[in-house]
């Protein structure tokens, strides 16, 4: 059968029902050509769709009757795409593979294959290899035997002044030039001691030391037992070969334009990795790292200039960096956390010394003032604002709740178990979640009448009602679930394990939160290459059409998602 004759146009006068659950199934695929048809659940609106979007589609695939009414807003206008002709183009796959996906599956079709870059905060064992062992007395010939058996580069012999290792490098350039026997001890030609770091080092830093050294193969420690091999492969050289180097430069207190320099570097790391086609997780995750590694070698500046701390502290992140998801519109969000009373004074300065290191790197002040400097207290004092939050969540103590829920110690021996302890508790605690869920709805997703985008002088901005809408509803949600996670992608799969939320929803929220902030990061960019400064606003000129219709069913979809939330915890969505 052919495709003539198979597309229809139908008129519609308005409040016409196009569509309705008491039909056995639709007549076909429309798509919407002038005008706006509203789609309507129980008798009450729930969406509206604009010129160029499509109904119908899933009672055809379902071969149900639809399962909402859909009824024309004004007069409008629609193509229609016989049921028979719809079926026969399901035979091609990328026609059957856009009208069966669901939102999240759309809105990961939009986007290009991505490269998901090593997790460089993990703990280097997770990247590590098992480690292959050589028998004491073994030769170099039974040595590169169990290399080539094994297909590994490097064997580890315990010998009795301790651990060393035989790499294929010590096999050329000790054993082959300098022609020594077959027969010849592999402990001979291997390199003792081992250099070695425990498996918890994050990755970076073990990358780091490994290149210091200038070595490529890194035993790992767990107490005194060898538990991996880290190996310093090609792709690893590679991709991690600009950050390391921006790494390295950072711990150089001597080099006075390592400030200065940082921000235009971050931004050019971060041009490269999304030229290459890293996930946008990746990248912000590896600026977030950055920032970590900042501010660690800040704070070791501090304390090499005022001296030893003089009791256990935790310096914390929060916001984006507490998250790990920070782009390149980014300003300081900090807090600090020690033990005695009497080491206010030095925390004070200390917290000094960092803010004004950030500063002259380009991360600006907190516009909210949420700074180490103003929020520095004794752990009992935070102990006391937590107990203070949770137990009265109303105006400024629910607006700092908030913030401090995205807490993370990146530096500091002391233990914040006590504030673990109270976030525990605030997932039983009903009052305080209603006026957390009471809170993240206050982000309303930027669309007007009938659904449509709502710009402001030509732009939108992809934050406030949509990135921030994402995170406080995956801060809600993962809180509930007991889940003690930060990312918001976390948070939002630990909900949908723990049943708070549908998986589907769960889904449909983490490519939407990917979507803008790939959709964010990009234009921020092109911002720069233009001499402009980044913002959350991204002009309506500057989108495609595709992305103006996926947009719009984003901040629907989150429209969506905070009824839900409201309607979970009996409240009016604002």
């Amino acid at each position: 059968m052919g495709l003539e004759g198979a597309l229809t146009l139908h008129r519609f006068t308005p409040g016409a029902v196009i569509l309705e659950p008491t039909q056995a199934e639709a007549e076909g695929l429309y798509v919407v050509y002038q005008g706006v048809v509203r789609l309507e659940q129980d008798g009450q609106a729930v969406a509206w769709l604009e010129p160029g979007e499509a109904f119908g589609y899933p009672s055809l695939l379902g071969r149900q009757p639809p399962s909402l009414t859909v009824r024309a807003e004004g007069e409008a206008v629609c193509l229609r795409l016989s049921k028979e002709a719809f079926r026969q183009l399901l035979q091609k796959p990328g026609f059957a593979l856009f009208f069966s996906a669901r939102l999240a599956e759309r809105l990961r079709l939009l986007q290009p294959m991505a490269l998901n870059l090593p997790d460089l905060g993990q703990p280097a064992s997770e990247a590590a290899e098992a480690p292959v062992w050589l028998e004491a007395g073994a030769t170099i010939a039974q040595a590169a035997r169990l290399m080539r058996e094994r297909g590994v580069s490097a064997l580890l012999l315990q010998q009795p002044q301790g651990l060393s290792i035989l790499t294929d490098r010590d096999l050329r350039n000790r054993a082959l030039a300098e022609e020594l026997a077959y027969s010849t001890p592999a402990a001979r030609v291997a390199s003792a001691p081992a250099k070695t770091l425990p498996a918890s080092t994050p990755l970076y830093e073990a990358l780091a030391y490994m290149e210091q050294q200038g070595i490529h193969h890194l035993p790992l420690t767990q107490g005194q037992q060898v538990v991996g091999l880290l190996t310093d492969r090609a792709f690893l050289r590679r991709w991690l070969q600009t950050p390391l180097a921006l790494l390295r430069r950072l711990s150089q207190a001597d080099d006075p334009r390592a400030l200065s320099d940082y921000r235009p570097q971050l931004e050019a790391i971060v041009q490269q990795m999304l030229a290459a086609g890293f996930a946008v997780q990746a990248i912000t995750r590896q600026v977030s790292l950055l920032t970590d590694a900042l501010t660690r070698n800040l704070l070791r500046r501090a304390e090499q200039a005022l001296g030893p701390p003089p009791c256990p502290y935790a310096w914390l992140a929060l916001g984006s960096e507490g998250r790990a998801e920070q782009a390149l519109l980014t300003d300081q969000d900090n807090a600090l956390a020690y033990q005695d009373q009497s080491a206010a004074g030095y925390f004070q300065a200390l917290a000094r010394q960092v803010l004004d290191g950030l500063l002259q790197a380009g991360l600006p002040p907190c516009p909210g003032g949420f700074m180490a400097d103003r929020w520095g207290f004794p752990l009992a004092e935070w102990e006391a604002r937590f107990d203070r939050w949770l137990t009265n969540p109303e105006g400024e103590n629910l607006l700092e709740a908030q913030i401090f829920l995205d807490f993370r110690s990146i530096a500091g021996g002391l233990s914040l178990e006590p504030l673990t302890q109270r976030l525990r508790r605030a997932s039983q605690n009903r009052p305080f979640l209603t006026a957390l869920a009471r809170s993240a709805l206050v982000f309303t997703p930027p669309l007007g009448l009938l659904g449509r985008l709502r710009f402001e002088e030509g732009s939108i901005n992809l934050k406030k009602g949509g990135l921030a809408a994402i995170v406080a509803l995956a801060r809600v949600y993962g809180l509930e679930a007991q889940s003690l996670a930060r990312p918001t992608l976390e948070r939002l799969r630990a909900a949908a394990l723990a049943r708070i939320i549908s998986q589907e929803e769960a889904e449909d929220l983490s490519e939407a939160f990917l979507f803008l902030s790939h959709l964010r990061l990009r234009h921020q960019l092109q911002a720069l290459a233009q001499g402009q400064p980044p913002t959350n606003r991204v002009a309506q000129a500057a989108l495609t059409p595709r992305e103006l219709q996926m947009l719009r069913q984003v901040f629907l979809r989150i429209r969506q998602a905070q009824q839900t939330l409201a309607a979970r915890f009996r409240l009016q969505v604002l």
